[in-house]
């Protein structure tokens, strides 16, 4: 069985305008010469760096077809999709927070849909071992009903109701390792004690209204939804020990049919929009954790979806990590940055003190 690898050049074309970082152009703010954070270059570039290796020989490379509009209506709300097909057949625009589009960014962030959906449905069927989806925009800080964060559908909402709605799957847990809230995902699931979200995320860093290990889940699903803020200046250890402590565990208890990671880049230590300091290795070591827990818990079926990850130097590199573990392939890209990330981990000092911070959000968790 092989590790499918989901990807289309049409997203890396899907445009954000006139913007200087986070901000848009106007006033004393001058453009800049890469724009949004979120660009085509960090996925491009990923893709570019497993076909110089020679990785691509050891996955199975696929397209897809975009999600349909039934697909899409399982999960935003017809007066949405309406609006935002409207700017984009008028030539882009913005409809909620940091979301901008240009002239087809609708079709584009259903491709993305598309991509997502295609991967865990492969999983599902058992057509291959395990998936990841280069998916570009992103997704998991979309609503139902409000675009937010760089994203304008929910892809992996998307790809579970989709699965859903062809009796391939009921029980499916999400496992959200990008820098910022999974919030989206959060409140699309928010009522249903069939999907388990779970986002490690640095605290208070975006949304800035969301994210507390306070919320765990709706009236109808108590216990559905875990958060673990972490403290900004995290590293290796203490993303393994999260893992350990409390991902782990909580999956055990809830035993899903399959598992999904809304996989982010952004926690690296040199990402623009984090303050974290994960490496190529931790993001290996995870997704070792993530295919240990589906191989004891449903039968290996795990897919990975991206997410955030701003770096363009690094994000390649993280990525080919997780994708040589999926697929064990012979086949490495060395970290051109690792022996200097190892010298800026936290000490012994910090990595005791977020431990203790996550004991207790565990104990809290009844884990």
């Amino acid at each position: 069985m092989t590790t499918a690898f989901f990807s289309d050049e049409l997203c890396f074309w899907h445009g954000g305008g006139n913007y200087a970082f986070t901000l848009p152009v106007a006033g004393l703010v001058q453009p800049t010469s890469g724009g949004l954070p979120e660009n085509p270059e960090t996925k491009r570039r990923l893709r570019n760096l497993i076909e110089v290796t020679g990785l691509t020989r050891h996955l199975s490379m696929r397209g897809a077809e975009p999600a349909s509009r039934e697909d899409l209506l399982r999960v935003h709300p017809d007066s949405y999709l309406a609006a935002f097909k409207s700017a984009s057949d008028a030539g882009g625009g913005e409809l909620g927070l940091r979301t901008p589009f240009g002239a087809g960014g609708y079709e584009i962030a259903a491709l993305s849909a598309g991509l997502a959906k295609a991967a865990l449905r492969a999983v599902l069927t058992g057509a291959v071992r395990n998936a990841y989806a280069l998916s570009r925009p992103p997704g998991h800080h979309c609503t139902a009903d409000f675009p937010n964060g760089f994203c304008l559908l929910n892809n992996i909402a998307v790809a579970i109701r989709a699965a859903r709605a062809e009796g391939l799957l009921r029980r499916v847990a999400v496992v959200d390792w990008d820098v910022h809230h999974g919030n989206g995902t959060e409140a699309i699931f928010w009522n249903d004690p069939d999907v388990l979200t779970i986002s490690l995320h640095q605290d208070r860093n975006y949304p800035l209204d969301t994210g507390g290990v306070e919320a765990t889940g709706g009236p109808e699903a108590p216990g559905s939804n875990i958060n673990l803020p972490l403290p900004p200046g995290c590293g290796h250890a203490t993303y393994l020990h999260a893992m350990e402590r409390v991902v782990l565990p909580a999956l055990n208890r809830f035993r899903p049919e399959a598992i999904i990671v809304a996989c982010g880049f952004d926690a690296a230590a040199v990402d623009p929009l984090g303050r974290m300091l994960c490496t190529a290795e931790t993001f290996r070591a995870m997704t070792r954790q993530m295919m240990q827990a589906a191989d004891a818990l449903c039968d290996g079926r795990l897919t990975l979806v991206h997410e955030g990850g701003y770096s363009e130097v690094y994000v390649p590199f993280c990525g080919h990590a997780v994708l040589e573990e999926l697929s064990a392939a012979p086949v490495s890209a060395p970290d051109p940055l690792a022996a200097t990330l190892a010298r800026r981990q936290p000490d012994a000092r910090f990595d005791a003190f977020a431990a203790g911070w996550i004991e207790e959000m565990a104990q809290g968790l009844g884990l």
